[in-house]
C-alpha cells in the first residue's frame, strides 16, 4: 500500500523531470544522488528521505513540501501552512517585526480554530500576548491614520469661512 503513495510521487517526479527537459542522468548530476537510485524512486520502488526529496526539488525548481506531502512524509494541512508562513517571511513589503505580528495573529487564528501553533511560532507566547500584540500593532497603525483624519476633520469644522 505505501508503494501506491510512493508510485504516485514517482510518476510525479517523473513529469516534473520531463517538463524540465531534464534526463535522468542531469537530474542525478543536479542533485548529487545516483542515476539508478533517482529511476528506482521514479518507478515506485524506492520512497526517498526528505533530503533526497529536497535536493530534488531544488534542481526541478519546485515546492519540497509537495514532493513531502506526495511521498507521506508531510500532511497536507502542514504543507499548507509552511508555505503560508513562507510567504509571510519572504514579503519585502513589511518588516521584521510586522511578519512577526502577523505570524502572532495567525497562530492565535489558528489556535482559536482548534489547531496547533506552527512548527515556526516560538510557542512562548500564548494566545492572549498574541493578541494584546496584534491589537498594539493594528491600533498603533490605525490610530495615527485616524489621529491625522480627524485633524483634517476638525480643521474643516473650524474652519470660518463655513
Amino acid at each position: 500500500m505505501a508503494s501506491l503513495n510512493v508510485g504516485n510521487l514517482g510518476e510525479y517526479l517523473r513529469e516534473q523531470r520531463r517538463a524540465a527537459q531534464l534526463s535522468l542522468r542531469q537530474l542525478a548530476d543536479a542533485t548529487g544522488v545516483s542515476n539508478p537510485y533517482l529511476s528506482q524512486i521514479e518507478r515506485g520502488l524506492r520512497k526517498p528521505s526528505a533530503d533526497v526529496l529536497q535536493q530534488v526539488a531544488k534542481a526541478l525548481r519546485i515546492s519540497a513540501e509537495t514532493l513531502y506531502v506526495r511521498a507521506g512524509i508531510l500532511d497536507e494541512r502542514e504543507r499548507e501552512e509552511l508555505e503560508t508562513r513562507a510567504v509571510i517571511l519572504a514579503d519585502p513589503s513589511i518588516n521584521e517585526r510586522q511578519k512577526n505580528v502577523l505570524l502572532q495573529i495567525y497562530d492565535s487564528f489558528r489556535r482559536e480554530n482548534g489547531f496547533a501553533p506552527g512548527p515556526d511560532a516560538d510557542g512562548k507566547a500564548d494566545a492572549g500576548r498574541a493578541d494584546a500584540d496584534a491589537e498594539a500593532a493594528a491600533g498603533g497603525d490605525a490610530g495615527s491614520r485616524n489621529g491625522d483624519g480627524a485633524g483634517a476633520d476638525a480643521t474643516e469644522d473650524h474652519d470660518p469661512r463655513s
